[in-house]
């Protein structure tokens, strides 16, 4: 799998994946020790954050920020979406992988160009935010060198009230 900076032509591409997920378990706080431990199971359900081709284009020729793909079988699987944030920090943006190609490096290797990235900029680091309802992509951070640095229970309040879903921030020092 090669890792490549984003062209037009692949937003279409990448808007024909699935970047959906199943979430089958929810973590709970206290966020502390092997938190992920005692996640707890819930109904399954499906969660898609959607993809936004328009907003990623605005990616492709902004100055502070950059937009790759990952190729599998030439073909654009997944996306990094970085910008450089006001802490000097990288700010992921996003990142997905199409769900057929999930569990085959394609995340690790985007994470790997995220690292390149912020340090041709000499950034300090790496932060960025997902939900305790992504328990897979949380131990995918831990395991990528990130640390829990904080949590927000109502960051998505406006978004869908009396929602569970609390905003976790994790960072990666370079």
């Amino acid at each position: 799998m090669k890792v490549r900076p984003a062209a037009a032509e692949d937003l279409p591409v990448l808007q024909a994946c699935d970047f959906s997920f199943l979430v089958t378990r929810e973590a709970m706080p206290p966020y502390k020790g092997d938190w992920l431990a005692h996640a707890r199971p819930v109904e399954p359900y499906p969660k898609s954050y959607g993809f936004d081709p328009a907003e990623l284009e605005e990616t492709l020729s902004a100055e502070d920020e950059a937009l790759f793909v990952i190729l599998g079988d030439e073909t654009p699987v997944g996306y990094l979406a970085l910008s450089v944030g006001w802490n000097r920090f990288a700010l992921i943006d996003d990142i997905a992988v199409d769900a057929e190609w999930r569990g085959t490096g394609a995340a690790q290797r985007l994470m790997q160009q995220a690292i390149q990235w912020a340090g041709e900029k000499a950034l300090l680091g790496i932060r960025l935010e997902t939900q305790t309802n992504n328990v897979a992509a949380c131990r995918f951070y831990l395991r990528q060198g990130f640390t829990l640095g904080g949590f927000d229970r109502h960051l998505y309040e406006g978004l869908s009230p009396g929602t569970r879903e609390t905003a976790l921030f994790f960072y990666r020092f370079l």
